[in-house]
């Protein structure tokens, strides 16, 4: 049986996930995003799309020219959305499996192509605006949380069912 879920009190300025739409919703931003690697900036854009889906951190995707070249290789493995389609995975400098894409996004996301998001708990830092982020929990979902956004968010163990 699934417990309802209490959802964190939103003060003004925030977004609850809770309010985030299923199916999910693209929206390009123009919020400032930076990616660190083993001390380097391999990523430092404003050209940002991020998905928001119920109960999920925003996952940011960013245009493969925003990384730093040779930064982003091919790795093994797929996996698919019922929403966005067959996703193929990448490796980011030494982190394997630490980035994915969408090749050919299914419709309704077509602003997907050629932009790849990465887990933001496999890289050093990643900032949105300047403000660190913290990973999504877990090891599947790669939201981006910062102070905007409250949850409680899914991926944590006991949270699968939501």
């Amino acid at each position: 049986m699934i417990e309802r879920v209490q959802r964190d009190p939103i003060r003004p300025g925030q977004e609850s996930v809770w309010d985030y739409p299923r199916p999910p919703r693209v929206e390009h931003t123009g919020e400032h995003l930076t990616i660190e690697l083993d001390g380097v900036i391999i990523a430092d854009t404003r050209d940002v799309v991020r998905v928001l889906e119920t109960s999920h951190p925003p996952v940011y995707y960013l245009p493969r020219g925003a990384f730093t070249p040779g930064v982003l290789q091919p790795d093994a493995g797929h996996s698919y959305c019922e929403f966005k389609g067959a996703a193929g995975y990448l490796s980011v400098g030494s982190r394997a499996r630490s980035a994915w894409f969408y090749p050919t996004p299914n419709a309704g996301f077509e602003s997907l192509t050629d932009r790849v998001a990465v887990y933001p708990g496999a890289m050093d830092q990643c900032t949105v605006d300047g403000e660190a982020v913290r990973a999504q929990d877990g090891d599947f979902y790669g939201g981006w949380i910062t102070e905007k956004i409250v949850g409680p968010f899914k991926g944590a163990a006991g949270t699968m069912g939501w």
